[in-house]
């Protein structure tokens, strides 16, 4: 199904509840569906940063916020945030909005959520956009210790607990004020914080894939979209660079080095919507989508 650009806008807002969770959404726009999957402690709103490109470009897209995250509830019980549970939360959303199949674009937590789902079900996935992923295979939970801390100072003191919490020492220096007002931005849309921090504690110890050979299987058009470690080392490099490997036919996309430093284009969604829209022109949705 080709789209249409300059298709009518219109917003919906949407509810789906499955396994005890109810997940909160939005779609906006008509035509083969591009579903926006968001990282680790952020929300729907902050994949694109609001670029509303893609509608213009004649796609439904589609975002959610994850279980605990955002508007949506949080999960029955504490260890519930795996990549199980949240690549059984995109199902159940594209079920609900009879979407059969879609462009699917994460960024860290929602880049390996889309990883996971493709690998489970090949054919309700029309192309992947692999924002900044930070999952190592070969790695035992190299992050859980920093996230427990920042899970434990958004129990103890809430915003101001998380931000004494991070560390913001590896950020250059004319970037950090910018990404605290970012970091506390987007925490203090959270409804259920006590589910952030919860998720912080099992996310990093899941793992949506055992060992970076089984990418090998994935068939569809895929970017991969990475930063360089001078300005997010959290997600590095050299691992994006092995997951481009791993997935057959797929295309890496990185800044230019400096210096100057330039701002990663995961932070800007106007550059990261131009790839997404690139992507999806070379999806396949087939019918329904």
């Amino acid at each position: 199904m080709a789209p249409s650009p300059g298709a009518q806008r219109a917003v919906s807002d949407f509810e789906v509840s499955t396994r005890g969770v109810t997940l909160s959404g939005e779609h906006i726009g008509e035509g083969p569906a591009v579903v926006l999957l968001h990282g680790l402690t952020a929300t729907r709103r902050y994949v694109v940063m609001g670029s509303r490109l893609l509608e213009r470009a004649g796609y439904r897209v589609i975002g959610y916020d994850a279980r605990g995250h955002g508007r949506s509830t949080p999960a029955p019980a504490r260890g519930e945030y795996g990549y199980e549970q949240l690549a059984e939360d995109l199902e159940a959303v594209l079920d609900a909005l009879g979407v059969r199949r879609a462009v699917l674009a994460g960024a860290s937590m929602g880049a390996l959520t889309a990883l996971r789902f493709a690998l489970l079900h090949p054919e309700r996935v029309a192309a992947l956009g692999v924002v900044t992923p930070a999952y190592d295979p070969t790695a035992p939970s190299p992050s859980a210790q920093e996230r427990d801390a920042l899970a434990e100072g958004l129990r103890s003191a809430g915003v101001e607990g998380f931000l004494a919490a991070y560390d913001f020492t590896n950020i250059p220096e004319q970037w950090r004020k910018t990404v605290e007002t970012v970091v506390r931005q987007r925490l203090s849309l959270h409804e259920h914080p006590e589910a952030v921090a919860d998720a912080l504690e099992v996310v990093p110890r899941s793992r949506p894939f055992t060992e970076m050979a089984e990418l090998a299987t994935i068939g569809v058009p895929t970017v991969v979209v990475a930063s360089r470690d001078e300005v997010d080392p959290s997600h590095p490099l050299a691992l994006a660079q092995a997951y481009a490997r791993a997935i057959p036919g797929a295309t890496l996309s990185v800044e230019e080095g400096g210096p100057p430093l330039r701002s990663p284009i995961a932070w800007q969604g106007g550059q990261l919507s131009k790839l997404l829209r690139e992507l999806a022109s070379q999806a396949d949705f087939g019918d329904g989508a």
